[in-house]
């Protein structure tokens, strides 16, 4: 039995309504020839005796699986103001757009003669992102922001060595995203972090020391990930380029400058898109992504291939699409075919329907947004308690430290973050990036309204005020989840068990 919180009662679970018999459907007969499992897998990866699935009614699963939706907190619940991932509103006429019968069903095998309508859709995105990034050559393979980073790092080494060059280093600011140095290391660099100046970006005398022959790449995001623009930007690109190194921008934070400042003309080399933060296209869950990645002159040679490409007209019926392959230098392929195609047609969706002027306002509400409630939260009250880290004006984000309520409250980020969802709002990312102490990291998007914001700012001061008359309220929460708070510290020693790898083909 588990509680509902909603309805107030126990609830059974889906194997406790389990019935010996009882079916959703009934399958056809099988007219595929079996092939015996033993011939399929080897003797460690099967089963010793069936799974213990339950037996159930569709109107059973249905319901199984609705309620489990409702469990989650999700982005069309409530305020979702998760810093550095910008979960604003996914526009709900893209998911129909999206679902057409020749968007959803094409199949990725598909000739290129009989998905011209596809690979259009797809060169004219690629030339949308090249404008927005003022970098003109866009790849769509990579699945997934990191992908993306991987990938301009793979096409960074293959510039490289296209030199004759064996570069070793990848310079990191320490204000990077967790996937930024995970990369590195992916991709077979050392990481080297670069510290941090007092006003929050780049210490350019640390910069300075640590570019050398041997740094492949710098990586970067601008604004970075304290919400900050750092102006000395053509400085840093100066000193990277000086070494011969490239300049790789984290988009993770792009949709503060959209439309208003491009990274390519800020002096970057390489750009990852997520199109699921700037362009809406939902977050999966571990599901469809993408993470585009636009280039320079130089670098475009490596591009994975096949690219998207426009062949001129002939005979006066308009120009037509196909994949090329023939790209002699490039990383190769990063994926089976040539992306989720269903994420490229929301993200599309989404910067036709706004253009040019739309997407540079989505840009200029979402920084306005941010300084709204970053000015909310610098009340005495709050702020005696939460102050900002860098108290100046911010872009799209910025951060708190809880190092106030920690110690004249006696209660930590975490336990603000927890006490949260009992106000029906989403923590924003706490304890990143780690050179603020106790880090609260606010991103409330160009999509929520002055209301919204206004109440968070009262949620805040809320939690505040009761922990100043009873800090044990904030310890023990959430109260009105379906799960309660975990043992994270537990379930990050829990033994994974790990079986052998297979010897037979």
């Amino acid at each position: 039995m588990s509680v509902d919180p909603r309805a107030g009662r126990e609830t059974e679970t889906i194997y406790e309504k389990s019935v010996a018999g009882r079916r959703a459907f009934v399958a056809p007969e099988c007219d595929v020839p079996e092939v015996p499992v033993e011939e399929l897998l080897p003797d460690w990866a099967r089963r010793g005796e069936p799974a213990a699935l339950p037996e159930v009614s569709e109107p059973e699963i249905v319901r199984h699986f609705n309620g489990l939706s409702k469990r989650n907190f999700d982005l069309d619940t409530g305020f979702y103001p998760l810093g550095s991932c910008t979960m604003k509103h996914n526009p709900k006429l893209h998911e129909r757009v999206a679902a057409l019968p020749g968007h959803a069903r094409l199949h990725p095998l598909q000739d290129a003669e009989l998905a011209q309508g596809a690979l259009e859709l797809m060169f004219n995105l690629q030339s949308a992102l090249g404008e927005i990034a003022g970098l003109p050559h866009v790849s769509l393979q990579p699945s997934a922001g990191s992908h993306g980073e991987l990938a301009g790092l793979l096409v960074t080494r293959a510039y490289h060595e296209d030199r004759g060059e064996r570069r070793t280093k990848v310079l990191t600011p320490d204000t990077a995203h967790g996937t930024n140095p995970a990369t590195v290391t992916m991709a077979g660099y050392e990481v080297v972090k670069v510290g941090t100046a007092p006003d929050g970006g780049v210490d350019l005398d640390d910069l300075r020391a640590k570019a050398d022959d041997d740094v492949a790449c710098l990586m970067l995001t601008n604004p970075n990930t304290l919400g900050l623009f750092d102006s000395n930007i053509e400085e840093i690109a100066a000193i990277v380029h000086g070494v011969g190194a490239t300049l790789y921008y984290d988009g993770a934070n792009l949709n503060a400058v959209m439309g208003i400042s491009r990274p390519g003309d800020m002096g970057f080399d390489i750009v990852h898109f997520n199109l699921h933060k700037s362009f809406t296209q939902p977050h999966g869950g571990g599901g469809p992504g993408a993470g585009p990645i636009a280039v320079s002159e130089r670098i475009e040679p490596f591009l994975p291939r096949p690219q998207v490409v426009r062949i001129p007209s002939e005979n006066g019926h308009g120009p037509r699409y196909n994949l090329d392959h023939d790209r002699p230098k490039s990383i190769g392929k990063l994926r089976g075919f040539q992306g989720n195609f269903g994420v490229f047609v929301r993200s599309y969706a989404y910067i036709r329907s706004l253009g040019a002027e739309g997407l540079r306002e989505a840009s200029e509400t979402a920084v306005l947004n941010a300084n709204y409630l970053r000015a909310l939260l610098a009340a005495p009250e709050i702020a005696e308690h939460l102050p900002i880290a860098f108290d100046r004006t911010c872009m799209h984000e910025f951060v708190l430290s809880g190092r106030g309520a920690r110690d004249r409250l006696g209660i930590k980020t975490l336990d603000i973050a927890k006490r949260m969802l009992d106000h029906g709002v989403h923590p924003p990312t706490v304890y990143f990036p780690l050179l603020v102490d106790e880090a609260l990291m606010i991103e409330p998007t160009e999509t929520e309204t002055k209301e919204t914001l206004d109440e968070f700012a009262q949620i805040v001061a809320a939690i505040l005020a009761e922990a100043a008359e009873d800090p044990e309220i904030a310890r023990n929460a959430p109260y009105t989840t379906p799960v309660r708070r975990l043992d994270e510290a537990a379930a990050a020693k829990h033994p994974v068990v790990r079986q052998p790898a297979a010897t037979d083909s």
